[in-house]
């Protein structure tokens, strides 16, 4: 009885950790326009993934008008090891990454160090030389010439024709590496040189095709402020708005706090593998490669909801933010955001992240001008500024499982919500 009461404690998960700062004010389910009832279907469904060996665990963070309304961890930090999943376990971010990266570059657009329109070469003149392929009726490709240069602006919102490998058919995409295996493989000037080598997927501003734009992006922070991505970030976003678990490698004192994925993969028994849990990668790859606590990420999103500041703490502009946040995909950009996740119909893309542009369409409720991006890891974040509305979760669900995860926890959180 006794372990059947411990293991019913730790799937339900509701960790409690005295010694650990929650990362905003609390509130009330009443004062913030949710149902206690509503959010016990948060609890009751992590419970049922947990039990049916679907998901290790997860910690899930929502707050409302800057207020904490649910904030829990469930199940397990390591399944195999019995570890249960502490408040503040440490997470992959994978591509939650790119949005810090965003946010490191526009510091500089502000500080009128690198305007949108300026064209990458100006930083890595490799850029200047790659060809656009073109997939001919045999399955060649067709090397033509760039049309117009890429532009920094291109790298904010996916549009400079780069892409990464392993995404569908497309012959391009085959030869392209994988999101972190060049930051696990050299230095920063090494990838610049191996990317450059390639063709473009797509004319530079011509459609959204996601990839390694903001890895690139990242890389032109490093040249224009002779710092380390993660330095730049350390100094001006993680430390002033007290996000101390953020970084691009682990601390043997934080190691332990790693949350671990099954070695197999629950939809088909396949052995699955976070090469982050046990490696160390070369360079701050913006694109993919930061490590972090849903308490941090919490924080960073609610500064910006606030637009741009939190605590007294300015990162950016809120007419800054504003820009970041609308959507950058005119008519004239094909606009693929939806083929990366199911659920993003109605959804363009701004300076960095998705920006839901209808009410409709999508799979999941929420309003236009909502503005999310999540992990390939199992993380996920949005934020809904009609609903003053911040979520961040962490899992450890790589693969196609975390896709469903993304959609039933914006289903639980709009459903549980009475105004």
């Amino acid at each position: 009885m006794k372990r059947a009461g411990l293991l019913a404690g730790l799937i339900a998960g509701l960790c409690a950790m005295p010694a650990h700062a929650a990362p905003l004010p609390n509130g009330t389910p009443e004062q913030t326009g949710f149902s206690a009832a509503g959010l016990k279907r948060m609890d009751d469904f992590f419970t049922r993934e947990i039990a049916a060996k679907r998901v290790p665990g997860a910690v899930v963070a929502i707050a409302r008008d800057g207020k904490l309304v649910h904030y829990k961890a469930y199940g397990y930090r390591d399944a195999e090891k019995g570890a249960p999943m502490p408040l503040d376990a440490i997470f992959p971010l994978a591509s939650m990454t790119k949005i810090m990266a965003s946010v490191a570059a526009l510091r500089l657009t502000e500080n009128g160090q690198l305007p949108l329109k300026s064209r990458l070469t100006e930083y890595y003149p490799g850029f200047g030389e790659m060809k656009v392929g073109v997939a001919q009726a045999d399955g060649s490709l067709k090397m033509e010439a760039q049309e117009r240069p890429i532009f920094i602006h291109d790298l904010f919102r996916h549009t400079s024709g780069l892409t990464y490998g392993g995404r569908g058919d497309h012959p391009i995409s085959k030869l392209y590496p994988g999101g972190t295996q060049p930051a696990l493989e050299g230095t920063t000037a090494e990838f610049i040189e191996r990317i450059t080598k390639l063709p473009l997927a797509h004319q530079p501003g011509t459609a959204f095709e996601y990839g390694f734009s903001i890895d690139v992006l990242g890389a032109v922070v490093e040249k224009v402020t002779g710092k380390r991505l993660g330095e730049y970030l350390k100094d001006n976003v993680w430390t002033p708005l007290g996000m101390p678990d953020t970084t691009f490698a682990v601390t043997d004192a934080q190691r332990p706090r790693l949350a671990q994925a099954f070695a197999n993969n629950p939809l088909d028994g396949k052995p699955q593998a976070v090469d982050l849990l046990t490696k160390q990668t070369k360079f701050d790859c913006g694109g993919a490669c930061a490590y972090g606590t849903v308490n941090d990420y919490l924080r960073f999103g609610q500064m910006l909801l606030n637009g741009g500041m939190l605590e007294g703490k300015r990162i950016l502009s809120p007419k800054t933010v504003a820009h970041m946040t609308a959507n950058h995909l005119g008519p004239e950009i094909k606009n693929n955001v939806g083929v990366v996740e199911p659920h993003r119909a109605g959804f363009g893309f701004g300076l960095g992240v998705a920006v839901r542009t209808s009410t409709g369409l999508s799979a999941v409720p929420g309003n236009a001008g909502e503005f999310s991006w999540n992990g390939a890891y199992g993380t996920q974040f949005f934020a809904d500024p009609k609903e003053r509305l911040v979520v961040v979760v962490g899992t450890a669900a790589p693969g196609e499982l975390r896709k469903y995860y993304r959609e039933q926890v914006q289903d639980l959180v709009y459903g549980a919500m009475t105004r």
